[in-house]
């Protein structure tokens, strides 16, 4: 997956993220979420990372609410 921006906070098995990709293009919220849990579903399914919450977002979208 690729992300033009990435913000990530936490403790280092709870996380909260905003994710800034072209490829959430078209999709809506739900698919945009399911398409990060893909891409995370191995740290997952590890234990690695417990828990983490995200707002997604396209590029256009990032720079509107910038403003």
């Amino acid at each position: 997956m690729t992300c033009e921006h990435l913000a990530l906070d936490g403790d280092g098995r709870h996380f909260a993220a905003i994710v800034v990709s072209a490829e959430f293009a078209g999709m809506n919220r739900v698919q945009r979420q399911q398409h990060v849990y893909r891409t995370l579903r191995e740290k997952l399914a590890s234990g690695e990372l417990h828990a983490i919450s995200f707002k997604t977002l396209t590029p256009e979208e990032w720079s509107a609410e910038r403003g």
